[in-house]
């Protein structure tokens, strides 16, 4: 799905942004809501970036990559935790794109979510180039998503991707 946002840029850089676990729904601008086999997920998409809700029988958890007054949590490159009887890990990276080549990945990109029956995009008001793109799914119980925050004015192009799935058991030791 595509949509464009109503709103002006809140993060305006890379470095503007923020990581958190945990945090309350946020007010969302576009919102889709998933059902993955048991697994309930709502990509939201901020006026500062996102916000991905999960709700499974093993309980909830909710992710925040936006500029958060008053966050301490920059953009972390990795993080594996866990989360109740889930593993989280989470990955980001910023690629700095030439005009040219940028254009193109956001045409892409742009294209691959909005035709995804699992994908939420919005372009902010401006620049055709400016958005932000989510795209989810399940794959072998685990509940997967994939995100990426557009920059045009400094060629940056934010990516992350996380993975939330049941705690693996130790292997048994033979004796």
């Amino acid at each position: 799905m595509l949509t464009t946002l109503n709103t002006s840029y809140t993060d305006t850089r890379a470095a503007d942004l923020a990581w958190a676990l945990g945090r309350e729904p946020l007010p969302a601008l576009a919102t889709l809501d998933l059902e993955l086999d048991d697994a309930r997920l709502q990509l939201r998409l901020l006026g500062a970036s996102h916000q991905v809700l999960l709700d499974e029988e093993r309980g909830t958890c909710s992710e925040t990559v936006a500029c958060i007054a008053g966050s301490s949590t920059p953009l972390p490159l990795g993080v594996a935790k866990r989360v109740g009887d889930w593993e989280y890990e989470f990955a980001a990276r910023v690629e700095v794109l030439s005009p040219g080549v940028f254009a193109g990945r956001a045409q892409e990109l742009l294209a691959l979510v909005s035709d995804h029956p699992h994908g939420l995009a919005g372009v902010f008001p401006g620049s055709p180039h400016a958005f932000t793109a989510m795209l989810a799914q399940r794959c072998e119980g685990q509940v997967h998503w994939r995100t990426w925050h557009a920059y045009p004015q400094d060629g940056q192009l934010v990516a992350t991707r996380t993975r939330v799935g049941a705690r693996r058991s130790a292997p048994a030791r033979a004796a």
